[in-house]
């Protein structure tokens, strides 16, 4: 399980795969699959590495084209996943297969202005289609 806090809190030392391999432990064979899948099904994807001094953090944002798709935290032995998705893809996420903790995480949850937020935590390469559907919602918003 993660730990309270992200531990890529060091403004000058960029995450490289060695500094994420060192933080994930046995995570890494999932953020390898995560990855990979990611690679293969969405080659139009980028990835970039910023450090956030709001939250003194490296994150990793995922966009297509200038659309961000989602961001990546890392945490002791884990790593996260976050979307952000206006009202209007309420009804597609409720419809999706998407467990329900999640769904019921995203309706009730937190909101920034007019977005709100569902996260995945990868334990499992399960969670890897869990991933895939939110992908799949987001690109189509």
């Amino acid at each position: 399980m993660a730990d309270d806090k992200p531990i890529l809190s060091d403004p000058d030392q960029y995450p490289t795969d060695e500094v994420i391999f060192s933080c994930l432990g046995r995570k890494k064979t999932v953020w390898c699959a995560f990855f990979d899948a990611l690679h293969e099904r969405h080659p139009d994807l980028s990835e970039e590495w910023r450090y956030y001094k709001d939250g003194n953090n490296w994150l990793m944002k995922v966009t297509r084209k200038k659309k961000t798709i989602f961001w990546v935290s890392v945490w002791k032995n884990a790593f996260k996943v976050t979307f952000y998705f206006s009202d209007k893809a309420e009804e597609a996420i409720l419809a999706s297969d998407v467990p329900d903790p999640m769904k019921d995480d995203f309706r009730t949850g937190k909101r920034y202005g007019k977005i709100r937020g569902v996260t995945v935590l990868f334990d499992k390469k399960q969670d890897i289609e869990i991933a895939e559907t939110l992908i799949g919602v987001r690109v189509k918003m």
